[in-house]
């Protein structure tokens, strides 16, 4: 196993400092879940509405066009 002395160094860096934390004391109230929760339902419904809108340009990009298949039904 060969391990460069500058990822040693990193592992220990990242060692101590997560070693030299201290508490937070932080308080999460039950809405805070509510919220996240209510963000990623607004996300997935814009996400959703978007692709709704604009399918037919999305799948117009995604779709290979045969310019002689063209030709040939036009004539």
């Amino acid at each position: 196993m060969n391990i460069s002395f500058s990822s040693f160094k990193t592992f220990f860096l990242v060692i101590t400092f997560m070693s030299l934390t201290s508490p937070t004391y932080a308080y999460l109230d039950p809405g805070t879940g509510s919220i996240i929760i209510q963000g990623l339902i607004a996300a997935s419904a814009t996400s959703i509405a978007f692709l709704s809108l604009y399918w037919n340009k999305i799948k117009d990009y995604f779709e290979k066009k045969d310019s002689s298949l063209d030709s040939e039904s036009e004539e």
